[in-house]
């Protein structure tokens, strides 16, 4: 059973803090068993807005965890204490994999742990965090960054992504899916996609691409151009470029390819399809692409993915 321990002290704020007790705190066995062993970790009892938590382990637990969670830190003009740098630094040095949330991004630059990594934060403190912490690489552009072992969040709602992101990893795509639809929240956004998108993805059939998405996603087994969508959504490929982007924060075929990749996890996770079959079913033609494009998305070729999440 993954442990993740939850860092919480005075000064974070309760949004990010409840999402991530919402995703790993909450009894989501019907979906996956066993859950994880999840603990609130603080060195006393902590104030967060208005609620008074008390935690279940001191902040040396952390040490103890496979995955660190940091939530939001209030007030970056204000160091984060020094038993909680301490404690993400064990924590990190002990080989567990720490992600931040949002601002939780400063307690992992003064612990050192994003000295050498691509990192982000909120839009708003990323100059700061990079002016703080010039051995990090800070992308202000990106919703979340994964280096492996040390992982970041833009705010708010990438700080569910994020999370969402985590249990992709441990339990794949198809549970993460299942918890986003339980959430009803869209089952995956790209780390990559912007921060900011002027306007947020309205209901289907409410905006310029709400009949062409659905319309996308069963036909992925065909080799789709940017030019057949413009043809389905009756305007110019410039023109539907921009919706994209207005949309979704991406571009046409960049979309193409993740719902592509995504599909595929589904199958491997879910059937006993061969690899041709699936490269055949998600439009990627031949195993061989399938294994490069699914590699380099997903970090692992498509039959170790299988044998890591097929029940």
């Amino acid at each position: 059973m993954p442990v993740v321990a939850l860092a919480v002290t005075d000064g974070m704020l309760h949004y990010e803090l409840s999402v991530a007790v919402e995703i790993f705190g909450a009894d989501l066995t019907h979906i996956v068993d066993p859950w994880y062993d999840f603990s609130l970790c603080g060195s006393g009892p902590v104030h967060v807005g208005r609620f008074h938590l008390e935690p279940d382990h001191g902040l040396d637990h952390l040490a103890h965890a496979d995955t660190v969670i940091v939530p939001s830190w209030a007030d970056t003009d204000r160091d984060p204490s020094a038993e909680l740098i301490e404690a993400v630094r064990a924590a990190g040095a002990a080989g567990a994999r720490v992600a931040s949330l949002c601002t939780g991004a400063f307690v992992l630059g003064a612990a050192g742990l994003l000295d050498g990594r691509r990192a982000t934060t909120h839009w708003a403190h990323a100059r700061e965090l990079a002016r703080r912490h010039p051995a990090a690489t800070v992308d202000p552009d990106v919703l979340y960054v994964d280096d492996g072992d040390i992982l970041t969040s833009a705010g708010k709602a990438a700080a569910m992504d994020l999370c969402l992101h985590l249990v992709r990893l441990d339990h794949g795509s198809a549970n993460a899916n299942k918890i986003a639809r339980r959430l009803v929240i869209p089952p995956h956004r790209d780390g990559g996609q912007a921060q900011f998108i002027a306007t947020p993805l309205p209901a289907t059939g409410n905006h310029p691409l709400g009949e062409l998405l659905p319309w996308a996603l069963e036909r992925l087994n065909q080799p789709l151009t940017v030019e057949d969508l413009a043809r389905q959504a009756r305007m110019s490929s410039r023109h539907l470029g921009r919706h994209f982007k207005h949309l979704t924060g991406t571009t046409p075929l960049r979309w193409l390819h993740t719902q592509r990749i995504r599909r595929a996890q589904e199958l491997l996770e879910t059937t006993d399809a061969t690899v041709d079959t699936i490269a055949a079913a998600t439009g990627m033609g031949t195993a061989t692409t399938l294994r490069r494009h699914f590699h380099r998305s997903v970090g692992v070729p498509p039959d170790t993915y299988r044998r890591t999440f097929r029940p």
